[in-house]
């Protein structure tokens, strides 16, 4: 059987038909139009779906299901999406509408959770029974698979570890709460860490590399110069890999997974983030003699929402 995952962001919905395997057939997106409201957004979604069916050259009776990676939750007492920020959706009975345009079953999950089931399948986590995919981006997402399948908890919102709180009373975040784990392991953490870096020395070559403007300063510049051995980005850099430690030996605790998959932005310092992420988490590991989670990069890139998404069927 063939299946149909739908990745949907602020900007654009990516999908693709995937087989089995996690293969994609074919792909293709359209835009999103939020403006416009959900009823339109969810025809197109359901339009692009039947294209790529038939531009495939397949037919609708080979699709199993259909998937959707929302950058959100789905209750699953209600199929309602409750809220979607990105999305300007409340109470959106996304995978009814979707199911009713397409006469197939419709399951929707966070797009993180999907990357990683994504990455279970047909990435680097493959042939392991539980992993972690953690997204160091904007914020820090996350998706859980236990026993090779999607966890997301009793309410669906099971796989949100951006918001544990590692330092109790920390950084404010914008979920409302304070210390949370994604304003300490994010790509916006190393911008405000930069900042705070330009405060204490204008002198620095971070300072130097944006003419003193804070505004400027970026994750990627920021890591870049702590490979090229500056002193003060490098400090930047060890306190960050420090964080996401502290954050990675929590979910050591808490679910002893096979694997940690790290994807998002950050994750593009590829061996550099790699090496030091290795090196630090033993250091926080309470168990130190026994076996603990293997760090790996992400290998399937932009995509994993397609996948991870098309996959949920397969799971059900």
């Amino acid at each position: 059987m063939l299946y149909i995952g739908l990745d949907v962001g602020g900007m654009s919905v990516k999908a693709g038909v995937v087989d089995g395997d996690g293969n994609i057939l074919i792909k293709s997106s359209c835009p999103t139009g939020v403006e416009r409201g959900h009823e339109a957004t969810i025809r197109d979604m359901a339009a692009l779906a039947l294209r790529i069916v038939k531009e495939s050259g397949r037919a609708m009776d080979e699709i199993a299901s259909v998937g959707v990676g929302i950058p959100g939750v789905e209750d699953p007492s209600t199929g309602l999406v409750p809220f979607c920020n990105n999305l300007h959706w409340h109470d959106v009975p996304l995978s009814g509408m979707l199911s009713g345009l397409l006469g197939k079953p419709v399951y929707v999950d966070n797009d993180a959770t999907v990357a990683g089931l994504a990455e279970s399948v047909a990435g680097v986590s493959k042939g392991y029974n539980s992993s972690v995919f953690i997204t160091l981006g904007t914020g820090v997402g996350g998706g859980i698979v236990l026993n090779r399948r999607a966890f997301t908890g009793a309410h669906g919102v099971g796989s949100e570890i951006g918001h544990m709180v590692i330092v109790a009373g920390g950084e404010p975040c914008n979920c409302g709460h304070r210390g949370c784990w994604e304003k300490y392991a994010s790509a916006t953490a190393i911008i405000r860490m930069g900042g705070e870096l330009l405060a204490k020395n204008p002198g620095c070559a971070l300072s130097m590399a944006v003419a003193g403007d804070p505004s400027r300063v970026t994750a990627k510049l920021v890591l870049d110069l702590a490979k090229e051995g500056d002193p003060g980005c490098a400090e930047v850099f060890r306190e960050y890999v420090y964080y996401l430690c502290v954050g990675l030996a929590s979910l050591v605790n808490i679910l002893d997974p096979e694997v940690f998959v790290l994807g998002g932005g950050v994750s593009y310092a590829g061996e550099f983030l790699l090496n030091a992420v290795r090196e630090e988490l033993p250091k926080h590991i309470f168990y130190t003699s026994m076996p603990y989670a293997r760090v790996e990069l992400a290998t399937l890139g932009n995509d994993a929402g397609v996948i991870g998404a098309a996959m949920l069927g397969r799971r059900a």
